[in-house]
């Protein structure tokens, strides 16, 4: 069995969260729903639990588009702040101008 990466995961778990995103919110609308009877609520968590952990949100990291680097993301460009620096000291990075002081 191949190792895949981090960003390889990643993808996957994006796809994955996506694919159960409105299952899961219908189960955690049921379960929120103080008019409906415990029983109810119960089994909607157990069915909640038995989908896969990879389809949660939070499971899913920011990532660089460029490194694939997952601390200092910057979520407007999509970037970390090494990549941005690279890129800005080129000036491949529109508006990013090299600054020294």
């Amino acid at each position: 069995m191949a190792k895949t990466s981090a960003v390889e995961k990643n993808k996957r778990r994006r796809k994955i969260a996506a694919s159960q995103a409105a299952k899961r919110a219908g189960l955690k609308a049921i379960i929120m729903n103080q008019s409906l009877s415990i029983e109810e609520r119960f089994k909607a968590t157990l069915k909640l639990a038995e989908l896969p952990r990879d389809g949660s949100k939070t499971r899913i990291r920011n990532r660089c588009e460029v490194t694939g680097r997952p601390r200092a993301f910057y979520r407007k460009l999509g970037m970390s702040r090494i990549a941005l620096r690279e890129l800005g000291n080129t000036g491949k990075v529109p508006g990013v101008v090299k600054s020294s002081w």
